[in-house]
């Protein structure tokens, strides 16, 4: 990010920051005072502008000696003329760095080089004559003064140089055309591919075969794979050396597990897979798109049979069980409700603490603790799953497991409570519900849920109260079994009798005007 960038040819010289800020103040100061009076004096050389400084330096006896101005005299006369070539070889390049550098902070660090090839004592310091230091700061604002023959610090534009992507492959020795720029839509309809499914979806390209009479993998069991995943404009969107899972249990999706089953151990392949065997209509945000179709480069690393949980230490159970989970959560978010719902089962199954000795737990109390958080999380999680699809009971089962670990989880109440009411169970239901509103009083659902559950309650007592209830064996009351008399109506004038007459009297009147006006 930060380089140096020499604007000559000579290299920095070790000098202390104070000598340099010293060189530094004359030399603004010379070139602003020949700014002045340029008009008075012939325009100097350049290595003119450079040695007058020098020059002041050495007279205010900056090195204690009175020879010093001597000295820099002969050492001026003998290599003047070297410098001069040397500068009139650097000046151009010098004014265009000192045009780009006018204003931008040079490192005050880096120092001046001596031309004089003389050192200064560091037993000599002199201060700085006295000046006034905003004037000073102006002038280095307001002069434009390049720095000859120093090198200087600045801040180079970022250039994006293209990646090799035999760096990042997990197959640097199978970059074969097919992998790097061959279509989907090719690869698809070759005929040196072997197909894997029915459809011709789900295509696979050995690269590397293994020994003969090699075992391959069978269902439900734990595959190791070394894979990496591309798009068809060959972006990598997935890459694991070391990918874990059991086959059928939904750990990846469904192209890897087929692939899987149909290789040998060591074998190396490429694998075309739709997306209906991938991510389908929802592809996987952000980085795989709907509908789209991948191509992998597997290799089968190992295989053995899934580990028993019960034979597992705590903290493995722990991570398997919240693997497992997180997949349950994917599915979920993903409406694969019945997907979501096995993958939590799993998790359940591995987030135990018993043994195979005696049945009891062998974790400490913080891994029990831990474990029954994780536990609560799956089976809130599995209980949303199952409401989804319509397994009430299951999820009234599961609800009552939460609270078991849990009495106040609010959430296993509302849908305990829910449950109820929709069962009828409307006692128990009310109890329910009241308990998850006095741990959370702000929550809008659990008011609507009592509300509707008042209401039925208020229906159901009105329907009730006119049906046959149950015989009471040793008492006499048989107020019950009777059937209420039937409500009288009310007595009035029906509306329809009403208008009847006022339409009779109405047709008696007109009829008698007519009969009177003929006679």
């Amino acid at each position: 990010m930060v380089s140096l960038a020499p604007c000559g040819d000579m290299e920095p010289e070790a000098e202390e920051a104070e000598e340099t800020t010293l060189d530094s103040e004359m030399f603004v100061k010379t070139v602003s005072d020949k700014q002045e009076v340029k008009s008075e004096e012939a325009i100097l050389q350049p290595w003119q502008v450079f040695e007058e400084p020098i020059m002041e330096l050495q007279r205010m006896n900056i090195t204690g000696k009175d020879g010093g101005k001597k000295a820099v005299e002969d050492n001026k006369d003998e290599e003047g003329s070297e410098m001069k070539d040397e500068m009139d070889n650097k000046v151009a390049e010098e004014m265009k760095c000192a045009e780009n550098l006018s204003n931008m902070p040079t490192d005050t660090n880096d120092s001046s080089s001596n031309p004089t090839n003389e050192t200064i004592s560091s037993n000599s310091h002199t201060s700085p004559p006295e000046t006034n230091k905003s004037g000073t700061e102006d002038s280095r604002k307001l002069t434009k003064t390049p720095s000859f023959l120093k090198t200087v610090r600045f801040m180079e534009a970022e250039t994006v140089e293209e990646r090799d992507s035999s760096v990042d492959t997990l197959f640097p020795d199978f970059e074969i055309e097919e992998w790097t720029t061959t279509s989907f839509e090719a690869l698809f309809l070759a005929d040196h591919w072997k197909d894997i499914a029915d459809d011709r979806l789900l295509r696979k390209k050995v690269l590397q075969a293994s020994p003969e009479n090699v075992l391959t993998p069978a269902w439900g069991q734990e595959v190791t794979l070394k894979m990496q995943g591309v798009l068809e404009d060959r972006t990598v969107v997935e890459k694991d050396c070391k990918l874990v899972f059991i086959i059928g249990e939904g750990d990846v999706n469904q192209a890897l597990e087929e692939c899987a089953i149909s290789m040998t151990q060591g074998e190396i392949a490429l694998l075309l897979a739709d997306s209906q065997y991938t991510y389908g209509h929802l592809g996987r945000e952000p980085d795989i798109p709907a509908w789209a179709p991948l191509l992998y480069q597997l290799q089968l690393l190992d295989f053995r049979e899934k580990p028993d949980p019960l034979s597992l230490p705590i903290p493995d159970r722990i991570r398997i069980g919240n693997q497992k989970r997180e997949r349950g959560n994917f599915y979920f978010q993903r409406e694969e409700y019945s997907m979501a719902t096995q993958a939590y089962c799993m998790a359940l199954d591995m987030l135990t603490t018993r043994t195979y000795v005696d049945g009891q737990s062998c974790a400490t109390e913080e891994e029990e603790e831990e474990v029954n958080d994780y536990r609560v999380k799956c089976l809130n999680n599995l209980a949303a799953a199952q409401l989804k699809l319509g397994q009430f009971e299951e999820a009234l089962h599961t609800s009552r497991d939460v609270l078991f670990l849990d009495p106040q989880n609010v959430k296993a109440l509302f849908r305990k409570g829910k449950l109820l009411s929709d069962r009828g169970e409307y006692e128990e239901a009310m109890e329910t519900l009241k308990k998850a509103l006095k741990l959370e009083p702000s929550t809008k659902a659990i008011h609507a849920e009592l509300s509707k559950l008042v209401k039925r309650q208020a229906g159901e007592n009105e329907t009730q109260s006119w049906q046959a209830k149950p015989a009471q064996m040793f008492g006499e009351n048989i107020a019950p079994f009777l059937t209420p008399p039937p409500k009288k109506k009310p007595f009035g004038i029906s509306w329809k009798f009403l208008l009847g007459a006022l339409v009779v009297a109405l047709g008696s009147l007109v009829t008698s005007v007519v009969l009177t006006a003929r006679n």
